[in-house]
């Protein structure tokens, strides 16, 4: 069964960066793409951003585009989300999730893999 876990959320100022982590402990970091979706309270699972198994690949979500990097190390089997100028809006719990390839239109239903999310806060 693979796991994810997410790290790094946190309490930032507008304008803030926040980098947030997703390790995957025991496997092999190059054999799947990884998501970043997140939820805010009332709100559906969004994408974020994705990134293909070997890093050549990445999407970002209009909202986040230019703010935001995905990025992954597969030697330490970890993808990270450099989440920079946050806003408010920005505020939700993260979600990290393993899939077979990285599509831009972060359709749900193709990750099989779920972490438990960390939480993301933006406020003056």
């Amino acid at each position: 069964q693979l796991q994810l876990v997410e790290s790094g959320g946190g309490l930032v100022q507008p304008g803030g960066s926040l980098r947030l982590s997703c390790a995957v402990p025991g496997f092999r970091g190059d054999l799947y793409a990884t998501g970043w979706f997140r939820q805010a309270p009332g709100k559906e699972r969004e994408g974020v951003s994705c990134i293909s198994s070997s890093g050549g690949l990445t999407n970002y979500a209009d909202s986040v585009k230019g703010r935001f990097t995905i990025s992954r190390d597969n030697a330490k089997n970890t993808v990270y989300l450099q989440m920079n100028n946050l806003k408010p809006e920005d505020t939700a719990i993260y979600y990290c999730a393993a899939s077979t390839y990285c599509s831009g239109n972060f359709n749900l239903k193709l990750y099989d893999y779920w972490g438990q999310g960390t939480q993301v806060t933006v406020s003056s």
